[in-house]
């Protein structure tokens, strides 16, 4: 496996690998998960470290902290961090990430969330962000990308924050879920037709406009939420269509033709494929979750194959022969590969 041995540190984390990762000899591997539950056994590490993975990549959920008391907050991701399988992944292997709710403070919250600046630097410790990072102190969130390796595998992965502006979700009452929308798997809320109603925020859609006019071979999308499924009824893109709809308006208006989402939140994973109007084929694999399982698995058309509820990981392998190859694969707490695709760009 390669090994990232320079790290540089500012507002576009830059790793750059040996020169074997521009050979194409290697494949550069990077595992992803998410909801990660510190009162829970975790088995699961056990088949991750045997990956002996390149990059990993938590999506978000990363603990279940669901509290405003700091404290309570900090002491969970403690006791997570401390998880001997986590200690020899973090020994091992670089990690980067973002948050979700749970881990951002409360369930399905977003802007109205009152201590999310403490909550910030909680995490920003656990993920031993420098203390002049802008994560820190950017006044609207902690997204960030970062770019590994040299071309022709440069790869960019972009980390979205759909929680620090994210406005408060519309719901429906109890009566209509449990009537209309409960039998068919589908979650609470309603999309947000508010043109005023976002996830991201305008300054971080100028600044994710300007990621993908980044020099990159290969872009990962790694989302906290689900971006392509069309609507669960919960926490999703789709809650934002118009959000929605302008990211892949980009993708087309920016001619992006390299890249793949990954994403987490569900508590099942999938992998969904997406006719763009350029007619290109757009990939997202959801992997969700490293403890945390739910079986009544909500509707998306853009699936393929079956969803899988029970705890897994995803694995992204990039590799550059005769030309460039994305293998997305997710597998479960023993390793076995449970479903898998083959993109070349």
């Amino acid at each position: 496996m390669l090994r990232i041995f320079t790290l540089l540190l500012c507002s576009l984390f830059l790793f750059t690998s040996s020169a074997a990762i521009s050979k194409g000899n290697q494949p550069f591997k990077i595992l992803f998960g998410s909801c990660l539950h510190q009162d829970k056994e975790q088995p699961i590490w056990h088949a991750m470290n045997a990956e002996q993975a390149d990059l990993l990549v938590l999506l978000g959920d990363n603990v279940y902290g669901d509290t405003e008391d700091m404290a309570e907050l900090q002491a969970k991701y403690s006791k997570q961090w401390q998880k001997p399988g986590m200690q020899t992944m973090l020994v091992n292997t670089p990690m980067i990430g973002i948050w979700d709710d749970h881990d951002f403070g409360e369930n399905d919250a977003g802007l109205e969330y009152p201590p999310k600046e403490k909550s910030r630097q909680i995490m920003l410790d656990f993920f031993k962000e420098p203390s002049n990072s802008l994560r820190r102190t950017r006044p609207d969130g902690i997204y960030t990308s970062y770019i590994f390796g040299q071309a022709p595998m440069r790869i960019q992965v972009i980390l979205p924050d759909l929680r620090w502006n994210r406005t408060k979700l519309k719901s429906v009452d109890k009566q209509t879920y449990l009537t209309s929308k409960a039998p068919k798997n589908l979650g609470p809320y309603e999309p947000q037709q508010d043109k005023l109603a976002s996830m991201l925020g305008e300054s971080q859609w100028q600044w994710l406009e300007k990621q993908l006019q980044q020099p990159a071979d290969i872009r990962i999308m790694a989302s906290s939420l689900q971006l392509l499924p069309e609507f669960t009824g919960w926490e999703s893109w789709a809650n934002f269509p118009r959000e929605r709809q302008r990211f892949l308006d980009l993708l087309d208006e920016y001619k992006i033709d390299n890249l793949v989402i990954v994403s987490g939140d569900t508590h099942w994973s999938e992998l969904s494929k997406f006719k763009r109007k350029s007619n290109q084929t757009l990939w997202e694999m959801t992997a969700s979750g490293l403890t945390e399982e739910w079986k009544q698995v909500s509707p998306n058309k853009h699936r393929v194959g079956e969803s899988y509820s029970q705890a897994n990981y995803g694995v992204v392998e990039v590799l550059v022969k005769e030309n460039t190859t994305i293998m997305m694969s997710i597998k479960d707490v023993n390793g076995q590969m449970i479903m898998n695709t083959k993109i070349e760009l």
